[in-house]
């Protein structure tokens, strides 16, 4: 039997495999192990493969494309429509070889090793800088109980930390002092570590022509250009500015009905950390307003007339983001149009 299409159910240890011929036939829906899976696409004819965008889901479409297969990542949300009834593997393989069929299904681009390893640095960063806030909190939470105050601001967290390093900070009781000591040192050292993974990104975004054409946008930076330039690649995958827009979710949710149009407030439903990283580049702009209005886009100037200061920066962040896809997608730096 001519298999065509392929639903393959990514696991760690345990696969599972859903093969449809041409008239719709089942060919077979079995399980695999992690061992198996190459030999057993090895031995099959070039053929369509749907699998979910999850982990590890780019290693397999890469390999699975070396061996002449045509390989398609679907987001997960799109493919569950499709289950029929209950979970299990055997149900989510034929869910997924019945949705990379459809017509109208939305594909996740493949990403390449570099553009994963450049993310695996983006995801690092943002950890470390997680893990920085909660013990800026731990510190503060602690020294407030022997009344002391931290002012706001990392600089001054750190400067708290480096005194109770060096044996500046008196009053407090010994053992307080040893646990505030422990955690600055732990404080201090991640702060550190967090400037090597800021160096290394502006060293890659200056390695990447994306990245550089990015940064002539006002208001990007090395960092987001960086993490925009790793999860999207050309860009050519999104049809046009509006529909990159709209998967950072940074468009107005739909509930109209009936004829009449109603819009919400911004979806979010796109990559959170994208937008996180636009939303705060734009932040910059408004802020850039009021210190210096005669470097100010005038659009700009003119929105934050009539709404508030986060309105319009999430729309500069709409329009920023549209202007990303066009420059990804030709191939050119940004030029800002005439006045």
């Amino acid at each position: 039997m001519q298999v065509t299409t392929v639903g393959l159910d990514l696991a760690k240890t345990i696969f599972h495999v859903h093969g449809v011929t041409e008239g719709g036939e089942v060919a077979f829906n079995r399980p695999l192990r992690r061992t198996q899976v190459l030999a057993f696409f090895e031995r099959l004819s070039p053929c369509l493969i749907g699998i979910e965008a999850c982990a590890s889901s780019h290693h397999w479409a890469r390999e699975l494309s070396k061996l002449g297969h045509t390989v398609r990542l679907m987001p997960p949300m799109y493919v569950k429509p499709y289950v029929k009834r209950g979970k299990s593997d055997a149900v989510d393989a034929e869910a997924i070889c019945e949705a990379v069929t459809r017509p109208t299904m939305r594909f996740v681009e493949i990403k390449s090793e570099d553009q994963q390893a450049l993310l695996s640095l983006h995801r690092a960063r943002d950890f470390v800088v997680r893990q920085r806030t909660q013990l800026i909190n731990m510190v503060r939470s602690l020294a407030a109980e022997f009344g002391i105050a931290i002012a706001r601001g990392v600089a001054r967290a750190i400067d708290f930390a480096k005194g109770l390093i060096e044996g500046k900070q008196s009053g407090l009781p010994e053992l307080a002092q040893d646990v505030l000591r422990v955690l600055s040192r732990q404080l201090v050292d991640l702060h550190n570590r967090l400037g090597w993974y800021e160096i290394t990104m502006r060293i890659q975004a200056r390695l990447s022509r994306q990245a550089q054409l990015l940064q002539t946008i006002p208001g990007v930076g090395p960092v987001t250009a960086s993490a925009v330039a790793a999860t999207i690649g050309s860009g050519h995958q999104f049809k046009s500015g509006r529909e990159f827009a709209a998967w950072l979710g940074l468009t107005p949710r739909n509930h109209s009905s009936g004829g009449k149009e109603r819009l919400g407030k911004i979806t979010k439903m796109g990559d959170r950390y994208l937008r996180q990283l636009i939303v705060v580049g734009m932040t910059s702009r408004v802020r850039q307003v009021a210190n210096h209005p005669e470097r100010a886009d005038p659009w700009l100037t003119k929105l934050l007339q009539r709404k508030p200061a986060r309105v319009a920066t999430v729309a500069m962040a709409n329009k920023t983001a549209r202007i990303m896809w066009a420059v990804l997608t030709r191939n050119e730096p940004y030029k800002p149009h005439a006045a």
